[in-house]
């Protein structure tokens, strides 16, 4: 346990910004899963799916949640997968 007054504040800043992440995490992958079943399933708002998922990819890389280059992989990843099915 913290003894200074600012490390007790430091944990609580850490604890508050850990929840902040992983609401925006969770609600990424959620989005993902909805986007690649929606790909899979043929399902008419596949593309409205994609584009809310990589919506919210940009804006976890603009908050420096994602890196820039696993948000790029994971954008690739799901156009590709997209495209595939357009083409078939």
């Amino acid at each position: 346990m913290a003894n200074l007054k600012s490390s007790i504040k430091s944990i609580e800043n850490t604890k508050r910004d850990r929840a902040r992440r992983l609401k925006v995490i969770w609600a990424l992958r959620e989005s993902l899963k909805d986007a690649l079943k929606g790909i899979s399933t043929k399902a008419a708002d596949n593309e409205s799916l994609v584009r809310n998922t990589i919506k919210l990819i940009d804006k976890a890389i603009s908050n420096g949640i994602l890196k820039k280059n696993t948000g790029a992989r994971k954008k690739s990843r799901l156009m590709k997968k997209l495209n595939a099915l357009k083409k078939s």
